[in-house]
Parts: C-alpha cells; structure tokens; sequence
C-alpha cells in the first residue's frame, strides 16, 4: 500500500494531478478541495494517498490531510459508494461539513452533492452514523505534520480514533513525532 507520496507538481489535469518523485510520475485523482489548495506547478508537494486495486486498474487517491483520506476510506466502505463517488462528496463538502452532517442526520447537505440522490444520502446517513466522529478534528495545517504522524502511529498501534485524540490533546503542539509517540503511550497505559 502506498500510504504518502512527497514530490514535486508537475501537472494538474482535474481531478487528477501527476507528482513526481524522484523521476517517477504518479497520477494520482484528488478531491477538488485538495485541488485547490495545491501550490503552483514545480512546488514540492506531500499527499496522504490510498491505492485502490481492482481487476482491471490500480488508481491512486490523494489528499492534503488525513482526515480527509480517512473519511474517503470510510465512504468507499458504504454499499453503493465508489471512489468517484466519495471524491465528489469530498469535492462537494469538506470533511467538517460532512461528519456534522452525518451526526446530525441531517440529508440536506449530502443531497446538494451532484450525483448524491436521496436513497444515497439515507444509506450514507444510516453506515455512517457513529463512524466519522472526530474525523474532522484531525485536520491539520502543513506547519503541524508530528500531530497527525503521532495520531496516525497510535491508530496503527491498534488504539481507538477516540483514545488517540484524547491522548494527543495531553501533548505540548511542538513535540516531535518520537517524543509524542513515547508520551501519548505512556498516558494511554494509564
């Protein structure tokens, strides 16, 4: 699985864009809100990816924070949800807007999503209830990468999305990954 690809821009064609890393270019499809956030061709770009393998193709998906790879993967998990569905929920809303409107049962905001009609956005409401919680509150600025290494490190250690946060909230901003890793540890064995 490739997890995250650090490299340079060399080409915008939405919704995909093509990285290069050192020497290979990677097409990768993105959400138009990640779209719009990219910098300028020949800037070095870090995108959190999700490789979907199918029969006849292997597509890469990527997004400029986490939370928004980690809400894509929850939408391809929905019966009825492809991946270009799930990019175009994201394109449509962002990650925030998305998880209120699950926790709030709240259809309105998934119908205005061109593609999503009511049978879509019930099913969504009715899989997604409790799944996305936090995930809005994972964001995190370029500035702050360690925070979502941290967190991502705990979940793969097999704690809770919930427990991770909760432990991260107890760690100085500016901690470095493997100091933040060591110390949420410690409170989660608490």
């Amino acid at each position: 699985m490739i997890g995250r690809l650090t490299g340079t821009l060399i080409e915008k064609l939405p919704p995909t864009i093509c990285l290069d890393v050192n020497g290979v270019g990677y097409d990768i499809d993105v959400p138009m809100s990640t779209l719009y956030d990219l910098p300028e061709l020949g800037a070095k770009v870090t995108l959190f990816t999700h490789l979907a393998v199918r029969e006849d193709a292997h597509t890469l998906f990527g997004f400029l924070h986490a939370a928004e790879r980690s809400t894509f993967r929850a939408l391809i998990k929905v019966s009825g949800i492809g991946s270009r569905t799930a990019l175009a929920l994201l394109s449509g809303m962002s990650v925030s807007d998305l998880a209120a409107s699950i926790a709030n049962q709240d259809a309105a905001l998934l119908l205005k999503v061109p593609g999503i009609g009511k049978k879509t956005a019930e099913r969504l409401l009715l899989e997604l209830r409790g799944k996305l919680g936090d995930t809005h509150s994972t964001q995190t600025n370029p500035a702050n990468h360690s925070q979502t290494d941290i967190l991502n490190a705990l979940i793969a250690l097999g704690y809770s999305e919930r427990e991770s946060q909760a432990a991260l909230k107890t760690l100085p901003v500016e901690i470095t990954v493997s100091d933040g890793i060591r110390m949420a540890l410690k409170s989660l064995a608490k």
